[in-house]
């Protein structure tokens, strides 16, 4: 499916074009190391940037774009270090301390780096507007993760089958939407319900043509999940090779911030709030007030006993799975925006998503959403003291000590063993 709305052709050549050389540059080389600046959404010119490596040192400056490249001799380690002082005046990096990138060229001949600036930025150096400042991303950050958060719980209610393919259908979900929407340029009535339906055929097409037979053939959970782990790679490095590994943006159109207190938030970010609630209210609805919902939370608490009562247990896991995977695509199109797409940007919160929904009680939906939350804020407001490279090391930290105090998690209900 995603080879067809590619075109059967590497994406990172069909719908971004490659990097201009660097006027500086001495030499001509096939490797780069750029990247894009910007103040919220607007791209800020004449910002330098300077790249290092192996007796390599050039300096690459953005354009009335935002974009800056840098060629280099080849593949190998290298340093990418913002310049604070050639940024305009009352605007500073997000993270004051994490200037510096390591950049490695093998596998790809060109690699984004990120310095973000814009949303997230506070120019007063005061820890309480700063706390409140991640607090309000932290929100942001853990409303995203809730939407593949439940998808996960609904799929591990029904099935008990933990699916480490879900991180990639949150990048499905992105990719797809920024094909249709900034690539060919439809509207976003258009191509977001094109994304929501895409990414719930693969919902479908996983239950019906994966594990459906696996289930019927008696294959047991951890042979599931394996499956599901070997799925996860392949889509990946599909995923990879027809979308290059560049880092791109969505374009919204939503350009506009707005002060909420000491943060600078995005209209983009906002209205991606708001529909996260409005899903997460609509998913609270459907499992406590339709038939369809209740049949859920039936097979989900025992599967064979609502058999036995007349449920279709398979036409059951087979809504969950359509349902589990729109409600990923759509975080997937709404972290997109949030944070940018990228072929991996799934895999990289997979484990964040496990966590909120172990943290919350495995099998619950309304605990997934409230380990999102917690994973999210704990996130965000954890880089006021640590560096934010090792921000997901302390959510995780958050969890160990919450499941040593209390095993089946948040809203977990207690089992009887043995």
């Amino acid at each position: 499916m995603l080879a067809v709305l590619m075109g059967l052709s590497p994406a990172s050549a069909a719908t971004s074009p490659s990097p201009e050389p660097s006027p500086s540059g001495d030499f001509t080389s096939t490797f780069t190391i750029g990247g894009l600046i910007r103040d919220g959404d607007t791209p800020i010119e004449g910002v330098e940037v300077q790249v290092e490596g192996d007796g390599f040192d050039e300096v690459g400056v953005t354009g009335e774009d935002g974009r800056w490249t840098v060629p280099v001799p080849g593949p190998g380690a290298y340093t990418a270090t913002l310049l604070p002082d050639t940024l305009p005046e009352g605007i500073v990096p997000r993270d004051p301390e994490n200037i510096t990138r390591d950049v490695t060229l093998g596998t790809t001949n060109t690699v984004n780096v990120l310095f973000p600036t814009g949303e997230g930025t506070v120019v007063e150096n005061n820890i309480a507007d700063t706390i409140l400042t991640r607090f309000i991303y932290g929100l942001n950050f853990g409303l995203l993760l809730a939407l593949g958060a439940i998808g996960i719980s609904l799929i591990y209610g029904t099935t008990k089958l933990n699916n480490f393919a879900h991180g990639e259908m949150v990048t499905f979900g992105a990719v797809i939407f920024f094909f249709f929407g900034t690539v060919i340029g439809l509207p976003l009535y258009v191509s977001i319900p094109i994304a929501l339906a895409l990414s719930a055929f693969t919902g479908y097409a996983q239950d019906a043509w994966l594990h459906k037979p696996l289930r019927r053939r008696g294959v047991g959970l951890v042979q599931a999940m394996i499956v599901t782990i070997g799925l996860s790679i392949l889509a990946r490095y599909v995923i990879l090779f027809f979308l290059g590994g560049n880092i791109y943006t969505i374009d919204t159109g939503l350009t506009a911030t707005i002060d909420i207190g000491p943060a600078t938030i995005t209209v983009a970010s906002l209205v991606s709030m708001g529909v996260s609630i409005l899903m997460l209210i609509l998913v609270g609805l459907f499992l406590t007030r339709t038939r369809i919902g209740k049949a859920t939370r039936a097979v989900s608490d025992n599967a064979s006993l609502a058999a036995a009562s007349g449920i279709n247990v398979d036409r059951i896991i087979r809504i969950v799975w359509i349902l589990a995977a729109t409600l990923t695509g759509l975080s997937g199109i709404l972290y997109g925006v949030f944070r940018q797409v990228n072929w991996s940007m799934g895999f990289q919160i997979l484990l964040l998503l496990f966590a909120a929904v172990t943290l919350g009680g495995l099998g619950s939906a309304f605990g997934a959403l409230v380990g999102a939350l917690i994973i999210g804020v704990v996130t965000e407001v954890s880089t006021v003291w640590i560096p934010n490279d090792l921000r997901y090391a302390v959510a995780l930290i958050i969890l160990i000590l919450v499941l040593l105090v209390r095993p089946q998690g948040v809203l977990g209900r207690k089992e009887r063993v043995g």
